[in-house]
């Protein structure tokens, strides 16, 4: 006996029938939306290379959180700029800086929004690595010192979940730094504040806007002594497994687009809540793409965030996030 033959367009045939259908989709409160809080400024300035993203103060940051509440958007990861930057990156951990008030600020207006606080020094330090540096051995040039690293990154972890932040999410990749920060808010009493680690985070070309809106390029050199090749994928592995035996409840993969190979690596070995952060570079292509006519900014969107979804992330940092859930 013959069998009819399947014809998987049946089901494609209206909007309806697809969304029923849907193995993927994307909803505000898989989305994060960063903020960077700075002292330097009086009004937001906006971000030449970010279209529709700005630097704003304390002042805006209860604004900005209810539009996040009222928008359904899951949570805010917030990046500081201080007025006042040194080679080891004091700032950071400055009980009165800008994240640890913006925390405060967005506890106040909008309680319910998930508070995500980024912990590095790059945005703090005058030479813009994401390390302390010191001189190598037998010569004058500089390199990062891992482990006095680590006791400024533990020291503004218990800063910002003093003044309320919901998660620590550490972006610097040293060797250590989420045992050093577990150990550390757990010998303050905060052993109830989760970990995110930038876990897989890769020495990318597509970071170039952030360093503008954060005000953190390198100063000399580069970053790759200390983030990941972009050749390898196995060694996403080691670092994810080494951070959730040092302590870390959530995982990231920075840049998103470039590693949804490794995102889905990831996916397939662990449990845990795994985020992946579509950064500033995938997001001004998009703009700068969609300013020129070449493609729909908003269908594009879409598909770039649902890609992202379907390779495994639980939850996606995205600039986009306003303009989606807008949409959604």
């Amino acid at each position: 006996m013959a069998f009819p033959v399947h014809r998987p367009r049946r089901l494609r045939r209206t909007p309806a029938l697809r969304a029923l259908v849907r193995e993927t989709s994307v909803s505000p409160g898989d989305l994060v939306f960063p903020l960077f809080i700075s002292e330097a400024i009086d009004s937001p300035r906006p971000i030449g290379t970010m279209p529709g993203i700005s630097q704003i103060t304390v002042r805006e940051v209860a604004a900005e959180a209810r539009t996040l509440r009222d928008l359904g958007i899951g949570a805010t990861i917030l990046f500081g700029i201080p007025k006042q930057k040194d080679d080891r990156g004091t700032a950071a951990y400055d009980p009165n800086g800008p994240v640890p008030h913006a925390v405060k600020a967005i506890k106040d207006a909008a309680p319910e929004l998930v508070v995500m606080t980024d912990v590095c020094v790059d945005e703090y330090t005058s030479h813009g690595h994401c390390g302390i540096l010191r001189k190598m051995r037998g010569s004058d040039e500089l390199e990062v010192d891992n482990d006095a690293t680590l006791e400024v990154l533990a020291k503004a972890a218990v800063v910002h979940a003093k003044a309320g932040a919901d998660i620590i999410a550490p972006s610097d990749m040293m060797d250590g730094r989420v045992g050093a920060i577990r150990t550390a808010l757990d010998g303050k009493g905060f052993e109830d504040v989760p970990i995110l680690s930038y876990a897989v985070k890769y020495a990318s070309a597509f970071y170039g806007p952030f360093r503008e809106a954060a005000e953190c390029a390198p100063k000399f050199g580069d970053r790759a002594g200390y983030q990941m090749d972009p050749g390898n994928a196995r060694e996403a592995l080691t670092e994810a497994s080494l951070d959730i035996e040092e302590g870390a409840d959530m995982l990231m993969v920075k840049p998103a687009l470039p590693y949804l190979d490794v995102l889905r690596m990831l996916r397939d070995a662990f449990d845990v809540p795994i985020g992946a952060y579509n950064v500033s570079g995938e997001y001004a292509m998009i703009k700068a793409a969609a300013a020129a006519g070449m493609i729909d900014e908003q269908r594009a969107t879409r598909e770039l965030l649902l890609s992202i979804r379907r390779a495994g992330a639980d939850f996606i940092l995205t600039y986009h996030a306003k303009d989606v859930a807008k949409l959604l």
